[in-house]
């Protein structure tokens, strides 16, 4: 069974620095994501893992919640500790937390 957090408990584990990967797709990420978002693609998920840390929990969003359901799945059979955010980043908006639009948290 993969966990699921409500937007609440999200953003106060967001606010203590936790990693959040979006699993969305990049023209869905620029947007609006979650500040800190880092993207990885559900598509591209597999091939990126390595770049998902193991050595603590990781929050998984997308746009209402389902690819992060599949995204967390996969996560945890694969050894990671992953949770999804419920309702995913409209949930987020919607409850009035900030967005970041047009730039990637990930680019170097």
């Amino acid at each position: 069974m993969v966990n699921e957090v409500d937007i609440p408990t999200f953003a106060a584990f967001r606010a203590d620095g936790a990693t959040v990967v979006d699993v969305r797709e990049p023209d869905e990420y620029l947007t609006g994501h979650v500040p800190g978002a880092r993207l990885i693609p559900l598509g591209e998920l597999t091939r990126r893992a390595a770049e998902v840390p193991r050595h603590r929990r990781v929050y998984v969003i997308c746009a209402t919640g389902n690819r992060s359901l599949q995204a967390a799945r996969w996560s945890a059979s694969a050894g990671y500790d992953a949770v999804s955010v419920a309702g995913g980043t409209k949930a987020w908006a919607d409850s009035g937390q900030p967005l970041v639009v047009g730039e990637r948290e990930d680019a170097a």
